[in-house]
């Protein structure tokens, strides 16, 4: 079983990377939340992998923290819970978020994520808030992180969001707008719906 990559990041979008390890190239799908730290193509990267293995298929999901990884196994151990969806709760909301929603029973906070339900959400809380609260104390801040301060989080969203596709300009000016506005330091998570909502308007 695969548990880690490490190689050059050959290509990248917004659901899946390719890795290239001593010349063989690793498919990988990623969540929002790892798509946002990876670098340019032809750097070096460092993926967690899970490696999933079905009768037809043998399928490796990557996360650049142990957290993520961690995350994502606790909530593929829910009945009814897939790789699918668990990659999508972690493109909608971070580790450290998913786990204080569970731990506090945050119906709202959970349900506000595309495709999970309230049949969904409270499985997770019945079936992970102890694990949950268990991991509370090693949550990331939902904040912006030490060390990644005002310009870098703005650089980080600008990256993004010309790799999803908008020009540099609007994107840089969606962006600066937000950060201008801002009365409390903002995740980049939170930077990139407020500035995906700008450029959809």
């Amino acid at each position: 079983m695969i548990a880690r990559l490490s190689g050059i990041l050959l290509q990248k979008s917004v659901t899946q990377c390719v890795v290239d390890v001593h010349g063989a190239g690793y498919r990988v799908v990623v969540p929002l939340s790892t798509f946002y730290e990876l670098p340019e193509a032809g750097q070096p990267v460092i993926l967690q992998i899970h490696t999933h293995v079905r009768e037809d298929a043998i399928s490796l999901y990557g996360f650049y923290t142990e957290e993520e990884r961690e995350v994502f196994q606790l909530m593929i151990s829910v009945s009814g819970i897939g790789p699918k969806l668990a990659v999508n709760v972690l493109s909608g909301i971070t580790a450290g978020e998913w786990v204080r929603a569970v731990a506090v029973e945050d119906l709202k906070r959970l349900t506000g994520i595309p495709g999970v339900g309230r049949k969904t959400a409270e499985r997770m809380i019945l079936e992970l808030k102890d694990k949950a609260v268990k991991l509370g104390s090693e949550a990331a801040p939902v904040g912006i992180a030490a060390g990644r301060m005002g310009e870098q989080v703005k650089e980080d969203a600008l990256s993004a969001l010309v790799n999803l596709g908008y020009k540099g300009s609007s994107a840089r000016d969606a962006v600066e707008q937000i950060m201008k506005e801002a009365t409390e330091p903002l995740s980049l998570d939170r930077i990139l719906k407020k500035a995906l909502r700008i450029l959809a308007g």
